[in-house]
């Protein structure tokens, strides 16, 4: 499931900013607590999944540096 992606950019280091993005789930392993994603844009990534438990796809997580920091519900997505 791991594709490199780059970390930092000229505009943007996602380490060292206070960013989050959106993901949905489309893929998880429960046994590795990683999970595939995608965001708003469609850009797939690896998620590490410990911080959230268990995790479906179609769930929607907030993600920081590849992290899963929390979940968010329908009504927080709306």
């Amino acid at each position: 499931m791991s594709d490199p992606v780059p970390a930092c950019t000229d505009e943007h280091c996602i380490t060292c900013g206070d960013v989050a993005v959106e993901v949905r789930v489309i893929m998880a392993d429960g046994a590795r607590e990683l999970a595939m994603g995608h965001d708003e844009t469609g850009v797939a990534t690896e998620i590490d999944t410990m911080l959230v438990g268990p995790v479906a796809p179609g769930d929607r997580l907030l993600v920081h540096a590849g992290t899963a920091i929390a979940r968010i519900d329908a009504e927080q997505a709306a």
